[in-house]
C-alpha cells in the first residue's frame, strides 16, 4: 500500500513536470521583439546578435545600462561589448540572463556592476526564479492571451537587435545636490551582504568559469548611494570568490566625473557626458587585460560599424 502511493505520487509529479513543460514550450516567445511577449527586449537583444560574437557581457541593474557605451568601445578598441542591464535586477535574474546569453555567445569576459549583491531577494522570489528558470510558464503566464498559431508550432528565431548594444542614452542634466560631497571617505566599516546574495553571486561565479569567461566586480560612478562600506563590502567578496574588482568612485581623479554637470538624475546615474568619461576608463581597463581581439576590419563585424554610424550621428544631432 505504501509503495503504490509512492508510486501514484511520483507519477502525478512527473505527469505535472511533463504538463508545465508542454505549456512552457507555447508560451515562451518565439521571437525576442516585446510584440512577441518578451520581456526586457533591451536586455535580451543579445538573444538577436550573431553566435559568439560577444567579447564583453556586462549585466546589473539600471546603472549598468547608463554606462559604458559599446558603440564608443567598437569605435577605439575593436572589442564587441554589450549591456544586459535591466531596472533593480537582482541575482537570481543576472543567473537568467547569463543562461540566456551563453547558450549562443561566448563572452570572454562578464562584468557584474556590483550595486545588486546587496540587493535582498525574499525567499517567495527566490522560489519563483526557480521555477521560471525550468518551467518558463511561470515567468510568461499572462502570454495565453495572444496565442498565435507560430507560438503553437514555431520554434524560436530571435530577431531583434540594439544598435547601441543595451546602452541607454540620457543627455539630460541635473546636477547633484551638492556635487562637491565626498562619499567615499575611508572607514573599515563593511556593509553586511545578504547570505542569498553571497550564494549567488558564487553560482554566478561558477557558471562563468564554466562557460570560460572571466567575471569582474564593478562598481559604476554614483554620488547618490555608494559608499566606502559599500566597497568594503565587495572587495572582501571579490577577494573571497577570487576574482577582480574595481571601484571607479575611487578612481575619480583618473575619470574625472563632474557631479555638478553629468549626472541626469542628482547624482544617481551617469548621463550620456559622464558615460563617455567612463567609457574612456573601461577602454584603457579592457586593453590592459590583453585577452580581448580587436575585430575592425573583420567583414563578419560589419554590423557594430553601422551600429556606430547611428550613434554617431545622435551625438552630433545632441550638440547642434
Amino acid at each position: 500500500m505504501y509503495i503504490q502511493r509512492i508510486v501514484k505520487t511520483c507519477a502525478f509529479f512527473l505527469g505535472l513536470a511533463l504538463l508545465l513543460a508542454l505549456v512552457s514550450r507555447v508560451l515562451t516567445p518565439k521571437d525576442n521583439t516585446e510584440e512577441a511577449g518578451m520581456e526586457e527586449v533591451y536586455a535580451n537583444a543579445i538573444l538577436g546578435e550573431k553566435e559568439h560574437t560577444i567579447d564583453v557581457l556586462i549585466v546589473g541593474d539600471s546603472y549598468s545600462y547608463t554606462f559604458p557605451i559599446p558603440p564608443e568601445i567598437w569605435r577605439d578598441c575593436g572589442y564587441t561589448v554589450f549591456t544586459s542591464g535591466t531596472n533593480d535586477q537582482s541575482l537570481d535574474y543576472t543567473m537568467v540572463m547569463l543562461r540566456r546569453a551563453f547558450r549562443t555567445q561566448s563572452p570572454r569576459l562578464v562584468i557584474l556592476e556590483a550595486s545588486p549583491i546587496y540587493r535582498e531577494m525574499s525567499r517567495f522570489e527566490r522560489l519563483l526564479a526557480v521555477l521560471e528558470t525550468h518551467f518558463p510558464v511561470f515567468r510568461y503566464h499572462d502570454r495565453w492571451k495572444g496565442l498565435q498559431r507560430n507560438d503553437l508550432f514555431g520554434s524560436q528565431d530571435y530577431t531583434l537587435t540594439k544598435d547601441y548594444k543595451g546602452y541607454r542614452y540620457y543627455n539630460k542634466i541635473v546636477p547633484a545636490p551638492d556635487p562637491e560631497a565626498d562619499n567615499m571617505k575611508e572607514t573599515d566599516e563593511a556593509a553586511k551582504i545578504p547570505r542569498e546574495c553571497l550564494r549567488y553571486i558564487r553560482k554566478i561565479h561558477s557558471c562563468c568559469e564554466k562557460h570560460g569567461a572571466k567575471l569582474v566586480l564593478m562598481s559604476a560612478p554614483n554620488a547618490m548611494y555608494w559608499d566606502y562600506s559599500h566597497h568594503n563590502g565587495i572587495a572582501a567578496l571579490a577577494q573571497e570568490i577570487g576574482c577582480d574588482y574595481t571601484d571607479m568612485n575611487l578612481l575619480n581623479d583618473r575619470i574625472g566625473i563632474d557631479w555638478s554637470h553629468d549626472t541626469c538624475d542628482g547624482g544617481d546615474h551617469l548621463n550620456h557626458a559622464g558615460a563617455v568619461k567612463a567609457t574612456r576608463f573601461l577602454e584603457e581597463y579592457l586593453t590592459s587585460l590583453g585577452i580581448l581581439e580587436d575585430h575592425r576590419g573583420d567583414p563578419a563585424y560589419s554590423e557594430w560599424d553601422r551600429c556606430l554610424n547611428k550613434y554617431e550621428k545622435q551625438v552630433a544631432r545632441e550638440k547642434i
